[in-house]
């Protein structure tokens, strides 16, 4: 197989085993969706893995083995490139987008060189990045981009981020460094990260299973694979190449069930285990460019901040939640929500921006619970009933009508 070619299923292994569980690591902020947090990994399959013909002949091993190998890897020095692709079907929003997401133009006034207003933009798309770390208080991560660069820098207190575009460089103390988290706070997680997530509860709804072997950034690798034993859930499979020497994850791909490229697809098409060279986590402002720290709010440069305010004031309008009921368990789990009125399906009373959004990928539905609206991704589905119920997942259209309808 290519390397980083994403695996596919060529046979299963299986089995079950009882006891111990991959620690919960913080999830990706930015790349991974939410639903992916709540995903279960159990039924650790017990039969060796065969390697496919043309791949790495490698020593046969367990699923459990190879989990336990994961959990074990301590690799704290590192430099490559990422290749991150992330399609979770989404409309086109625009310049809404930016007005509503964390950091954007329409939120929290800030540097547009800050993390949280910069990264946001790895949530769709593909994007090539760089990446060095040298234990918890040194790391480096760079996006290129066509003619610009956009980097963040960790090194001991500090921590500086800077985009080559606007010239603009953000700094702020850092919190603190973490092994198991080899770049800067705020920023995407590692495929090590992601697969960690995927595996950090165990029970009886996913079954997990080693696919053989293949070559990922020139490296052998085993392929886990991650199912759902539920049917109903919007996730086919979780697939992540593993170096077979030193257990580190290399690549990460999450495909829907519907089929068609994974929504989301992180791996290393070239990785290096040795110390990066010292200069890779200095960082002196350029010449020119403007300095923002952390606590000094940057200038409002919104033109449209009248209109977006009033927007998203119409949207705190929506009500609290009350309180969450989880039905079901594992893959199929879904979350109802009583909003209450002001949340109700009923779209008419909202402004027309917020319309467009939402009609975009919006469908009527209705059943015993009476009628309401889904919006749908590629990944996580959301029923609104009329009556300002809300129920969401990454389930079927279907499951969440039949969870709305049960819960009648």
């Amino acid at each position: 197989m290519a390397p980083n070619d994403s695996a596919e299923t060529t046979g299963e292994a299986t089995g079950e085993v009882t006891g111990g569980s991959v620690g919960r690591r913080k999830a990706a902020r930015y790349i991974v969706p939410v639903a992916v947090a709540g995903v279960a990994a159990a039924t650790i399959g017990l039969v060796p893995a065969l390697a496919d013909s043309g791949d790495p002949d490698l020593p046969a091993i367990t699923a459990q083995e190879l989990v336990e190998k994961i959990a074990a890897s301590d690799e704290q020095q590192l430099s490559g490139t990422l290749k991150i692709s992330t399609d979770l079907g989404l409309p086109s929003l625009g310049g809404l987008t930016d007005s509503l997401l964390p950091g954007g133009q329409g939120g929290a006034d800030t540097s547009s060189a800050a993390p949280e207003a910069k990264l946001t933009e790895l949530a769709s798309g593909t994007h090539t990045l760089r990446l060095a770390a040298d234990g918890p208080d040194r790391q480096r991560l760079s996006v290129l981009g066509k003619g610009s660069e956009y980097s963040v820098v960790h090194n001991g207190a500090d921590v500086w981020a800077y985009d080559s575009a606007s010239d603009e460089v953000y700094h702020q103390r850092a919190e603190g460094g973490d092994k198991d988290h080899p770049a800067p706070k705020g920023v995407p997680g590692t495929p090590k990260e992601m697969a960690e997530e995927a595996l950090a509860a165990a029970d009886k709804t996913t079954s997990v299973t080693v696919d053989g072997t293949t070559r990922v950034a020139g490296r052998d690798a085993y392929r886990l694979l991650i199912k759902p034993k539920q049917s109903g859930s919007t996730i086919g499979a979780i697939r992540v190449a593993v170096d077979a020497a030193n257990g580190v994850p290399l690549k990460f791909t999450l495909a829907p069930s519907g089929g068609g490229k994974g929504v989301v697809d992180a791996g290393f098409t070239q990785v290096d285990f040795a110390k990066p060279d010292a200069s890779s986590f200095s960082f002196t402002p350029p010449k020119g460019a403007r300095v923002t720290e952390a606590d000094e709010p940057a200038e409002r440069t919104d033109e449209k901040a009248d209109e977006l305010g009033a927007f998203q004031k119409e949207l705190s309008g929506l009500g609290d939640l009350g309180a969450v009921n989880v039905i079901g368990e594992g893959w199929t789990a879904i979350a109802e929500i009583k909003a209450g009125e002001a949340a109700a399906g009923d779209l008419s009373g909202m402004p027309a921006e917020a319309q467009g959004l939402l009609g975009a990928f919006g469908d009527k539905v209705s059943g015993d619970f009476g009628s309401g609206t889904v919006f749908k991704t590629r990944l996580v589905n959301a029923l609104l009933t009329d009556d300002g119920s809300v129920y969401v997942g990454a389930v079927t259209k279907d499951a969440l009508v039949k969870a709305a309808d049960t819960a009648r």
